[in-house]
């Protein structure tokens, strides 16, 4: 079963502020005519990534999410601070993909990804993390990113021009 490619897909790694953050990158993107989904890693049925549940075998919801990611041509990953870092679940989440056929990078070499917070720690510890990791797996990262928090709402504009970015990247050859 292959996935419709889009355009964009806009990673939500919470279900509260970071969700509502990608259903707004979402809408800026199809405001730009590009075909774009969210997807809400918290409604994923994933366990957590450890050496004992990478051992009882790949979870079935695998497949599913590295087809749905690999559809899509560019990212944006929303998410949370977690303890100065990235979320668990986004964490658990890239674990589980990296560890799917012969290349831990596949998935993500060459891919662009734009990435943005809305946090109440304030956003920027995860944005270096995210970064880090993301660069690591051979993603390219747009230079730009959006920090936002309860008294610093994220700009329409910032969001638009993010999305700008993001499709001056080239994409992953097939």
């Amino acid at each position: 079963m292959s996935q419709t490619p889009i355009d964009l897909l806009v990673i939500a790694a919470s279900n509260g502020e970071n969700l509502q953050l990608a259903e707004r990158f979402a809408a800026a993107a199809r405001e730009q005519q590009l075909s774009a989904q969210v997807l809400d890693l918290t409604a994923v049925e994933l366990p957590l990534f450890t050496p004992r549940a990478l051992a009882a075998g790949t979870p079935p919801a695998v497949a599913p999410l590295q087809q749905q990611l690999s559809a899509a041509a560019r990212w944006v990953i929303c998410a949370p601070e977690y303890n100065g870092s990235i979320p668990p679940v986004l964490t658990s989440a890239i674990a589980w993909l990296s560890v799917q056929g012969d290349d831990f990078r596949a998935l993500f070499n060459g891919r662009p990804v734009a990435i943005a917070t809305h946090s109440g720690g304030g956003g920027h510890t995860l944005m270096a993390a995210l970064r880090l990791q993301l660069a690591h797996l051979g993603a390219h990262v747009v230079g730009r990113q959006l920090v936002s928090n309860s008294s610093h709402a994220a700009k329409d504009a910032s969001i638009a021009d993010l999305i700008t970015r993001l499709q001056q990247l080239q994409t992953p050859q097939a």
